[in-house]
Formats: C-alpha cells, sequence, structure tokens
C-alpha cells in the first residue's frame, strides 16, 4: 500500500533525541516525486530535530503505518517547491522554509 494524496494531513511519529519515546504529531505533508515531505519556518519544532537525530520515521495515514527515512532536504529550489505545493495560493507559499523529506521503505 501507499500514499496516493498529494496533500495530506498523517501523524509523524519520531523518536525522541534526549529521551528516545516515540513521538507523534499531526502535520501538513506533501507527497512529491514518490517522497514525503515536512516542512516548518525554523528547525526548531521538536519533531524535526527528532528526525534530524533519528531518521527512522513512521507516518500514520488512514489506519495504515508506514516507516521511512528522513533526511534535511538541502536544495533550496526543492524547498521553495515543496512550499508551493503545501501553500496552494497562498502568501505563505513565499516564505522561506526548512524542509524534511521521507523515503518510505
Amino acid at each position: 500500500m501507499e500514499i496516493s494524496e498529494k496533500l495530506f494531513r498523517p501523524i509523524l511519529v519520531t523518536k525522541g533525541r534526549k529521551t528516545g519515546k516515540e513521538h507523534g504529531v499531526m502535520l501538513r505533508a506533501v507527497n512529491h516525486n514518490g517522497k514525503i515531505y515536512f516542512s516548518r519556518h525554523r528547525p526548531d519544532g521538536d519533531w524535526f530535530q527528532n528526525a534530524i537525530v533519528n531518521p527512522q520515521v513512521k507516518i500514520q495515514h488512514n489506519g495504515t503505518v508506514f516507516t521511512g527515512q528522513a533526511k534535511l532536504v538541502e536544495d533550496e529550489e526543492l524547498s521553495r517547491k515543496i512550499s508551493e505545493l503545501k501553500y496552494p495560493g497562498e502568501e505563505r507559499a513565499k516564505e522561506k522554509r526548512v524542509t524534511i523529506e521521507v523515503t518510505l521503505d
């Protein structure tokens, strides 16, 4: 089974970088070119920092749990594209964001 929606709201489950415990948060996600993307304004969010330190993540969506590997997106053009897809037609699509890319297992 795979995720077919291009824009959706799953629960991203990360492993705490300090506690090692799983932590889930509902986020807006973008499915683009076979990868799942999550972004935010600054890299100070717990889920973001957790995914950088412990890249093995889970995505819970429509009753299914997917596992994958997260990594920081360093390509600014790709990050801009993800923002445009995440916020279609919205002014905030133009804001600079930090982005995590998840490759599903």
